[in-house]
Parts: C-alpha cells; structure tokens; sequence
C-alpha cells in the first residue's frame, strides 16, 4: 500500500474501528517494526518501551520467530486440535512443561489472556463444584463477563455490565500504607489475614470458595510489586480451606519480572495458571495450565475452542522458548531491570514530579504525582508521554488514575538503548517543569 493510501486510511480511522478500539494513547501510526524499534508512517525511529504490552519479548520480528512461521505456513494453516492433531501443540506443551513451576504440565490452549482467565476460573469451578470466586481490589483479569467479574483495575470496565454477583474481593498489597517504624511486608500479611476473617465471618463461608485468582504483580493497576510473604499467606489461606490458587501471569510472563514466571519470582506455586502475550512474540496464543490431575477432572465437552492452540501460533511459541533461551533474554531481564531501577531511583531525586518507581525485572512502573500534593496525576503524565513520544520514546500507562508510567521494553533491550530512553524521559521531565513553573508564576501574577 502507498504511503498516500495509508495516510487517508488514519484520516478515517474513526468512522472505521469501534472508539473502544481505536482511541487509546497514542495512535502512532507505523509501517513496520524490528528489534526494539517502531518506524512510523511520518519516517521516524522510535524506540519501543511498550513491547506491544509485554507481548513481543523477543523483540519485534524476531528472525527465528518469523522464520518458524513462515516454515509452519507451508505446511497447515489451522487446526481445531482435537478434530486433527499436530506435533507442533504437542510439542509445545513438552517445552512449556519444562519451564512452569511445580506440577503444572497439563494445558488447554486458547488465543488471548481472557480466555486463559475464563478457562481457570471454569477449571476450578468444575474441579471443586464450589460456586464463589475471591479476587483482589486492582487486579485486571480481563473484559469478557466472566473475566469482567473478576477484573477491579477500574470501575469504567465493569460500567453497565452488571458483573454476576459470585465473586468477592480482598484488597491487594498496599505497602505504602504501612504506619511508620512498622514492617512494610509483615503489615500486609497481617492485614490480609484480618480481611480474610472478615470475608469469611460476614459475606462468605471458605467451603463455597471455588478458587482465588490474583495477579502475582499488579499490572494495568498499576504495577504494584507485593512482598513475597503476601502471596505466601495467600498460598497458605487456600491450602487451609481447599481452595484453589490462580496465578494470572499473562502479562508476568516469559521471563518479564527476570524469571520466567512470577511464580518462580516469588516462590509460590499455584495450582492453575493463565498464561499468554509473550507465549508467542505477537500471534496470538494463550493457555489455561494445570496438574494432569486437575485437568482430567474436566471432560470432553466442558470447555472447547476454535482457533485456540493454533498450529502457526504454536510454532511460533516454540521458536520464542528457543530465543529466550538462546540469547538468555530471561537473564537480561533481571540484569537490565536492575539497571534501569537504578538509574530511575536517581531520576527521582531530581523529579519531584516522580512519586514512586516500582520493579521487578523488566516490568517498571513510574508514578507520577503532583509535587505539591503527592497525589496521582495522570493529566502530568499524558504530557510526558506526549514529550517522550515527539523524541522518538514510546511509553505505555496504567494505574487507576492514569499515573504510572509502564516501561516493558523488550527482554532484548540493551544498557545503550535503557540510557537512551532514560534521557529522553529526563528531557521530557525537564520542560515539563518549567512549563509547570512557568503556569504557577503566571498564575502569581495574575492573582
């Protein structure tokens, strides 16, 4: 297509895709993409802190991944598995079994992190014939209805929808609440024990309670790293009343907080698993995983897909296994997370505008506030991102309010594309200050 045609098509973008679709930040248009780069319709590099949200951790295009497609279209387009089999889904289910904790080694495979949410919570309502579901205040699970009633991130998701009424809600970590001079992580978990009692005192028996699902990190919440003794706890409430323990690591991942799952990250093992984005470097693959034993609990018929497991995307998620051990991407994310947290940590000290920077490998979050207030401030944030995005930075957001940044680069990023970055970013805070300053001395004067 001419860049002519292409043009006139972002014109009428708004009368072509749904609003819901087409109007998140910041509608970049692009023509293609390699590496950790974008290249836009306007000629322009940019370097991508996005990663297509945490989903081309491989980078974009990787040749071993594109190559594996290409090989795979030659040969089958489409399964359903079930009705023909290939080796390629089996295969896969070998590989990813090698590096999922525990005894989670058995897979039902779907096309995004939605379906891998409705399929646990099918799973473990199925297995233990209970009806309630328990989640936490934040966490975002999804937008189809049975994820939907699950998903608290922001109430706009859940508005007209009328979620069904079998799920409950405990809130999630908050180690910023923690009074002075007390322990951050034993506050957690000792009010997460006081919430749990009066869940099952007032609202809920824990004999109903099917499962809980939880993201081991908060993500489109606000990337919100809780202590490992939190989710610990949670572990132990479930093993205490047969509950169910659900890990959503669609976005946690592939080797995104510098393990290959946040599971191994934390030390706790759940007994189903969502996984998805990053599985496949872009195509669209995900998996609902458990024990053979929890699965054989769930029939022909119960649960079903169409495109799920698809023979390209499968194929595609095999050569993705192989890059991120190849090149050791899981190590780099640890190593070049840590670098990047640091470099952010002294950021912070010249930016008030920064309130707090939140991090597990190549998972950060930056959180902008009013340097006044120390409230969120998500309209600060749009203009820093606008900046970064006129020097050729992607940034993507999150956080209730807007306010974090999210910085997901690809797990290929390297310290010389970090410190680019990083600058572009300290530049855009800079003149976003003085046009603050410049505001408030206006507003002065005026007075």
């Amino acid at each position: 297509m001419s860049t002519n045609n292409w043009s006139n098509l972002v014109t009428e973008m708004p009368d072509l895709l749904a609003p819901s679709m087409a109007k998140d930040h910041p509608n970049l248009p692009v023509v293609k993409a390699e590496g950790c780069y974008y290249y836009g319709l306007d000629g322009k590099q940019y370097l991508d802190f996005t990663s297509g949200i945490a989903t081309a951790n491989t980078g974009h295009r990787h040749p071993k991944v594109v190559q594996a497609i290409k090989n795979a279209a030659d040969h089958l387009m489409h399964g359903p598995s079930g009705v023909i089999m290939y080796e390629s889904i089996l295969k896969l289910s070998k590989e990813l079994a090698n590096v999922l904790p525990g005894n989670l080694d058995c897979f039902f495979f779907a096309n995004s992190g939605t379906e891998a949410i409705e399929g646990a919570l099918k799973l473990a309502k199925h297995v233990t014939k209970r009806p309630y579901v328990i989640s936490f205040t934040g966490c975002f699970h999804g937008r189809s209805l049975g994820a939907l009633s699950v998903t608290t991130s922001k109430s706009k998701y859940r508005k007209f929808l009328q979620p069904n009424g079998l799920a409950y809600q405990v809130p999630y970590a908050d180690v910023k609440s923690a009074p002075d001079g007390v322990d951050p992580e034993t506050y957690v978990i000792e009010k997460l024990e006081r919430d749990f009692e009066s869940l099952f005192n007032h609202q809920v028996t824990p004999e109903e309670v099917a499962c809980m699902i939880v993201e081991p990190v908060l993500g489109e919440g606000g990337y919100i790293v809780p202590p490992s003794g939190w989710l610990k706890k949670i572990r132990e409430i479930c093993d205490e009343h047969g509950i169910l323990l659900i890990f959503d690591e669609v976005q946690t991942g592939f080797g995104r907080t510098g393990e290959w799952f946040a599971a191994q990250t934390f030390g706790v093992t759940p007994d189903i698993m969502a996984i998805a984005k990053g599985i496949a470097s872009g195509l669209p693959l995900s998996a609902t995983v458990a024990s053979k034993e929890l699965m054989k609990q769930w029939p022909l018929g119960s649960h079903g897909t169409t495109f799920g497991g698809n023979p390209i995307a499968c194929e595609a998620a095999l050569a993705t296994l192989e890059v991120l051990k190849e090149e050791r991407l899981v190590e780099n994310a640890k190593n070049m997370g840590a670098y990047a947290y640091e470099k952010l940590l002294k950021l912070k000290d010249d930016h008030p505008v920064i309130g707090s920077i939140r991090a597990v490998g190549l998972m950060i979050g930056i959180e902008i506030v009013d340097p006044n207030t120390r409230k969120p401030d998500g309209n600060a944030l749009m203009t820093i991102l606008d900046k970064c995005l006129e020097k050729g930075v992607l940034f993507y957001l999150c956080g209730n309010h807007g306010e974090v940044i999210r910085m997901i680069p690809p797990l290929t990023v390297s310290s010389e594309q970090i410190d680019h970055g990083l600058a572009i970013l300290e530049e855009s805070l800079y003149e976003y200050q003085a046009e603050l300053s410049s505001q408030l001395s206006e507003q002065f004067q005026n007075a």
